[in-house]
Protein backbone atom coordinates (compact mmCIF):
# COMPACT_ATOMS: atom_id res chain seq x y z
CA UNK A 1 0.00 0.00 0.00
CA UNK A 2 1.06 3.62 -0.42
CA UNK A 3 -0.20 6.78 0.64
CA UNK A 4 -1.35 9.50 -1.61
CA UNK A 5 -0.95 13.79 -0.89
CA UNK A 6 -3.94 13.73 1.55
CA UNK A 7 -2.67 10.74 3.47
CA UNK A 8 -5.50 8.70 2.50
CA UNK A 9 -4.33 4.93 2.35
CA UNK A 10 -4.53 3.99 -1.21
CA UNK A 11 -4.37 0.15 -2.56
CA UNK A 12 -2.56 -1.52 -5.48
CA UNK A 13 -4.25 -2.37 -8.15
CA UNK A 14 -4.65 -5.86 -8.35
CA UNK A 15 -3.22 -7.62 -11.93
CA UNK A 16 -2.62 -10.87 -11.26
CA UNK A 17 -4.17 -13.38 -8.91
CA UNK A 18 -3.12 -17.07 -7.80
CA UNK A 19 -5.80 -19.25 -7.09
CA UNK A 20 -4.56 -22.36 -4.74
CA UNK A 21 -6.81 -24.77 -6.47
CA UNK A 22 -7.01 -26.77 -9.70
CA UNK A 23 -8.66 -25.19 -12.25
CA UNK A 24 -12.04 -24.80 -13.08
CA UNK A 25 -13.33 -27.23 -16.06
CA UNK A 26 -15.77 -24.95 -16.89
CA UNK A 27 -14.45 -21.75 -18.94
CA UNK A 28 -17.54 -19.83 -17.85
CA UNK A 29 -16.60 -20.19 -13.99
CA UNK A 30 -16.97 -17.57 -11.74
CA UNK A 31 -12.64 -17.02 -11.50
CA UNK A 32 -12.41 -16.79 -15.40
CA UNK A 33 -15.42 -14.00 -15.84
CA UNK A 34 -13.93 -12.54 -12.57
CA UNK A 35 -10.64 -12.27 -14.98
CA UNK A 36 -12.26 -11.03 -18.12
CA UNK A 37 -14.27 -8.24 -16.32
CA UNK A 38 -11.10 -6.68 -15.04
CA UNK A 39 -8.39 -7.61 -17.42
CA UNK A 40 -6.83 -9.55 -14.40
CA UNK A 41 -4.17 -12.97 -14.62
CA UNK A 42 -6.11 -15.35 -12.88
CA UNK A 43 -3.94 -19.21 -12.69
CA UNK A 44 -4.58 -21.82 -10.75
CA UNK A 45 -2.27 -24.11 -8.77
CA UNK A 46 -2.94 -26.87 -6.06
CA UNK A 47 -1.02 -26.34 -2.99
CA UNK A 48 -2.01 -29.75 -1.57
CA UNK A 49 -2.40 -32.72 -2.78
CA UNK A 50 -4.25 -35.96 -1.60
CA UNK A 51 -2.09 -39.30 -1.38
CA UNK A 52 -4.38 -42.59 -0.32
CA UNK A 53 -2.65 -44.54 2.16
CA UNK A 54 -1.32 -48.44 1.18
CA UNK A 55 -3.33 -51.56 2.06
CA UNK A 56 -0.27 -52.10 4.41
CA UNK A 57 -0.71 -49.27 5.88
CA UNK A 58 -4.41 -49.52 6.73
CA UNK A 59 -4.00 -52.88 8.06
CA UNK A 60 -1.57 -51.67 10.56
CA UNK A 61 -4.73 -49.63 12.01
CA UNK A 62 -6.22 -52.77 12.67
CA UNK A 63 -9.66 -52.10 11.38
CA UNK A 64 -12.34 -54.27 9.76
CA UNK A 65 -14.63 -52.91 7.39
CA UNK A 66 -16.62 -55.91 7.59
CA UNK A 67 -17.40 -55.60 11.55
CA UNK A 68 -19.14 -51.97 10.77
CA UNK A 69 -22.73 -51.51 9.39
CA UNK A 70 -22.59 -47.86 8.59
CA UNK A 71 -20.15 -46.11 6.92
CA UNK A 72 -19.76 -42.14 6.73
CA UNK A 73 -18.50 -40.08 3.86
CA UNK A 74 -17.56 -36.19 4.18
CA UNK A 75 -15.95 -35.64 1.13
CA UNK A 76 -15.18 -37.21 -2.47
CA UNK A 77 -11.61 -38.30 -1.70
CA UNK A 78 -12.84 -40.54 1.30
CA UNK A 79 -15.47 -42.44 -1.01
CA UNK A 80 -12.63 -42.91 -3.78
CA UNK A 81 -9.99 -43.98 -1.39
CA UNK A 82 -12.63 -45.93 0.94
CA UNK A 83 -13.77 -48.37 -2.44
CA UNK A 84 -10.17 -48.18 -3.77
CA UNK A 85 -8.68 -50.09 -0.42
CA UNK A 86 -11.59 -52.51 -0.41
CA UNK A 87 -10.35 -53.44 -3.50
CA UNK A 88 -7.29 -53.76 -2.80
CA UNK A 89 -7.94 -55.71 0.21
CA UNK A 90 -10.57 -57.39 -1.50
CA UNK A 91 -13.47 -56.95 0.78
CA UNK A 92 -16.70 -57.31 -0.44
CA UNK A 93 -18.77 -54.73 1.25
CA UNK A 94 -21.80 -56.20 2.02
CA UNK A 95 -25.27 -54.92 -0.21
CA UNK A 96 -26.96 -53.77 3.16
CA UNK A 97 -24.46 -51.79 4.28
CA UNK A 98 -25.56 -48.02 5.44
CA UNK A 99 -24.04 -45.06 4.42
CA UNK A 100 -24.28 -41.49 5.76
CA UNK A 101 -22.86 -38.73 3.39
CA UNK A 102 -22.74 -34.80 4.58
CA UNK A 103 -24.36 -33.56 1.56
CA UNK A 104 -26.61 -34.12 -1.63
CA UNK A 105 -23.32 -33.68 -4.00
CA UNK A 106 -21.41 -36.32 -1.88
CA UNK A 107 -24.77 -38.98 -1.93
CA UNK A 108 -24.53 -38.90 -5.87
CA UNK A 109 -21.08 -39.23 -5.55
CA UNK A 110 -21.35 -42.43 -4.19
CA UNK A 111 -23.26 -44.10 -7.15
CA UNK A 112 -20.30 -44.27 -9.26
CA UNK A 113 -19.01 -47.33 -6.97
CA UNK A 114 -22.65 -48.16 -5.49
CA UNK A 115 -26.52 -48.98 -6.17
CA UNK A 116 -27.87 -46.00 -4.02
CA UNK A 117 -31.39 -47.43 -2.45
CA UNK A 118 -33.06 -45.09 -0.11
CA UNK A 119 -32.92 -47.55 2.91
CA UNK A 120 -29.63 -47.24 3.06
CA UNK A 121 -28.43 -44.07 2.35
CA UNK A 122 -28.93 -40.75 4.75
CA UNK A 123 -27.90 -37.87 3.57
CA UNK A 124 -27.13 -34.16 5.45
CA UNK A 125 -27.70 -30.89 3.68
CA UNK A 126 -23.66 -29.60 4.19
CA UNK A 127 -21.99 -29.63 7.20
CA UNK A 128 -21.42 -32.58 9.74
CA UNK A 129 -23.89 -31.25 12.24
CA UNK A 130 -26.80 -31.77 9.61
CA UNK A 131 -26.03 -35.13 10.08
CA UNK A 132 -26.19 -35.65 14.41
CA UNK A 133 -29.92 -36.17 14.05
CA UNK A 134 -29.44 -39.19 11.78
CA UNK A 135 -26.58 -40.25 13.77
CA UNK A 136 -28.58 -40.33 17.18
CA UNK A 137 -31.45 -42.46 15.25
CA UNK A 138 -29.37 -44.75 13.69
CA UNK A 139 -27.65 -45.00 17.26
CA UNK A 140 -27.28 -48.40 17.19
CA UNK A 141 -24.99 -49.03 13.77
CA UNK A 142 -21.82 -49.24 14.28
CA UNK A 143 -19.95 -46.54 12.48
CA UNK A 144 -16.64 -46.51 10.74
CA UNK A 145 -15.43 -42.87 9.62
CA UNK A 146 -13.09 -42.66 6.81
CA UNK A 147 -11.34 -39.67 6.58
CA UNK A 148 -7.95 -37.66 6.25
CA UNK A 149 -5.34 -37.29 8.53
CA UNK A 150 -6.19 -33.80 8.55
CA UNK A 151 -9.87 -33.65 10.03
CA UNK A 152 -12.41 -32.13 11.89
CA UNK A 153 -13.49 -32.79 15.51
CA UNK A 154 -17.10 -32.48 15.47
CA UNK A 155 -18.24 -36.06 14.26
CA UNK A 156 -15.88 -37.64 16.56
CA UNK A 157 -17.02 -35.65 19.35
CA UNK A 158 -20.75 -36.04 19.07
CA UNK A 159 -19.99 -40.01 18.88
CA UNK A 160 -17.80 -39.51 21.42
CA UNK A 161 -20.87 -37.51 23.67
CA UNK A 162 -23.71 -39.40 22.96
CA UNK A 163 -21.91 -42.76 23.38
CA UNK A 164 -22.13 -44.22 19.76
CA UNK A 165 -19.63 -46.66 18.31
CA UNK A 166 -17.86 -45.29 15.83
CA UNK A 167 -14.17 -46.32 14.23
CA UNK A 168 -12.12 -44.05 12.35
CA UNK A 169 -9.73 -44.81 9.24
CA UNK A 170 -7.11 -42.81 8.07
CA UNK A 171 -7.38 -43.76 4.32
CA UNK A 172 -5.84 -40.83 2.82
CA UNK A 173 -3.11 -37.58 3.77
CA UNK A 174 -3.05 -34.06 3.05
CA UNK A 175 0.41 -33.17 1.71
CA UNK A 176 1.73 -30.13 0.26
CA UNK A 177 2.61 -30.32 -3.12
CA UNK A 178 5.60 -29.16 -5.18
CA UNK A 179 5.64 -25.25 -5.72
CA UNK A 180 9.56 -24.74 -6.44
CA UNK A 181 8.68 -23.73 -9.82
CA UNK A 182 7.03 -20.67 -8.59
CA UNK A 183 9.82 -18.95 -6.66
CA UNK A 184 10.55 -16.36 -8.83
CA UNK A 185 6.88 -16.25 -9.46
CA UNK A 186 5.51 -12.75 -8.07
CA UNK A 187 1.52 -12.52 -7.90
CA UNK A 188 -0.85 -9.03 -6.50
CA UNK A 189 -2.96 -11.65 -4.57
CA UNK A 190 -2.80 -15.33 -3.46
CA UNK A 191 -6.29 -17.24 -2.66
CA UNK A 192 -6.15 -19.90 -0.13
CA UNK A 193 -9.16 -22.71 0.78
CA UNK A 194 -7.36 -24.26 4.10
CA UNK A 195 -4.95 -23.85 6.55
CA UNK A 196 -3.44 -27.27 5.19
CA UNK A 197 -2.90 -24.84 1.96
CA UNK A 198 -0.68 -22.50 4.76
CA UNK A 199 1.22 -25.00 5.58
CA UNK A 200 2.15 -25.71 2.07
CA UNK A 201 2.97 -22.51 1.15
CA UNK A 202 5.49 -22.18 4.00
CA UNK A 203 7.09 -26.25 3.63
CA UNK A 204 7.77 -24.67 0.38
CA UNK A 205 9.06 -21.43 0.41
CA UNK A 206 10.06 -21.40 4.50
CA UNK A 207 11.56 -17.42 3.95
CA UNK A 208 8.21 -16.29 2.44
CA UNK A 209 7.77 -12.53 2.73
CA UNK A 210 4.29 -11.40 2.00
CA UNK A 211 5.68 -7.93 1.11
CA UNK A 212 3.17 -6.19 -1.19
CA UNK A 213 1.26 -9.19 -2.03
CA UNK A 214 -2.39 -9.42 -0.59
CA UNK A 215 -3.88 -12.65 1.14
CA UNK A 216 -7.17 -13.63 0.15
CA UNK A 217 -8.73 -16.71 2.54
CA UNK A 218 -11.79 -18.67 3.07
CA UNK A 219 -13.73 -19.61 5.67
CA UNK A 220 -13.00 -18.76 9.41
CA UNK A 221 -10.16 -21.73 10.20
CA UNK A 222 -8.59 -20.40 7.24
CA UNK A 223 -8.36 -16.72 7.79
CA UNK A 224 -7.15 -17.74 11.64
CA UNK A 225 -4.70 -19.80 9.76
CA UNK A 226 -3.12 -16.55 7.55
CA UNK A 227 -3.09 -14.99 11.28
CA UNK A 228 -1.34 -16.94 12.54
CA UNK A 229 1.34 -17.49 10.14
CA UNK A 230 2.25 -13.70 10.73
CA UNK A 231 0.59 -12.69 7.13
CA UNK A 232 -2.05 -9.73 6.66
CA UNK A 233 -5.43 -10.96 5.53
CA UNK A 234 -6.68 -8.26 3.02
CA UNK A 235 -9.64 -10.33 1.58
CA UNK A 236 -11.83 -12.93 4.30
CA UNK A 237 -14.53 -14.77 2.55
CA UNK A 238 -17.40 -15.24 2.83
CA UNK A 239 -19.11 -11.58 3.21
CA UNK A 240 -22.82 -10.95 4.40
CA UNK A 241 -22.97 -9.55 0.79
CA UNK A 242 -20.30 -12.03 -0.88
CA UNK A 243 -20.67 -15.31 0.11
CA UNK A 244 -18.52 -16.47 -2.50
CA UNK A 245 -14.51 -16.45 -2.46
CA UNK A 246 -15.05 -14.60 -6.13
CA UNK A 247 -17.51 -12.18 -4.57
CA UNK A 248 -15.31 -11.06 -1.84
CA UNK A 249 -12.23 -11.04 -4.58
CA UNK A 250 -14.22 -8.38 -6.54
CA UNK A 251 -15.05 -6.05 -3.62
CA UNK A 252 -11.59 -5.68 -2.87
CA UNK A 253 -10.80 -5.27 -6.55
CA UNK A 254 -13.59 -2.50 -7.32
CA UNK A 255 -11.73 -0.02 -4.50
CA UNK A 256 -8.19 -1.67 -5.28
CA UNK A 257 -8.21 -1.16 -9.23
CA UNK A 258 -10.64 1.93 -9.42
Amino acid sequence: MANDIAGKVVKKAVKSILVSQPEPANQNSPYHKLGEKYGIQIDFRPFIEVKGVTAKEFRAQKINILEHTAVIFTSRNAIDHFFRLCKELKVEVPADMKYFCISEQTANYLQKYIVVRKRKLFTGYKTARDMFDLFKKFKNEKFLFPCSDIRKEDIPNYMEANNIEMNEAIIYRTVAADLSDLSDIYYDMIAFFSPSGIKSLFTNFPDFEQKETRIAAFGPTTASAVRDAGLHLDVEAPLPNAPSMTGAIELYIKEANE
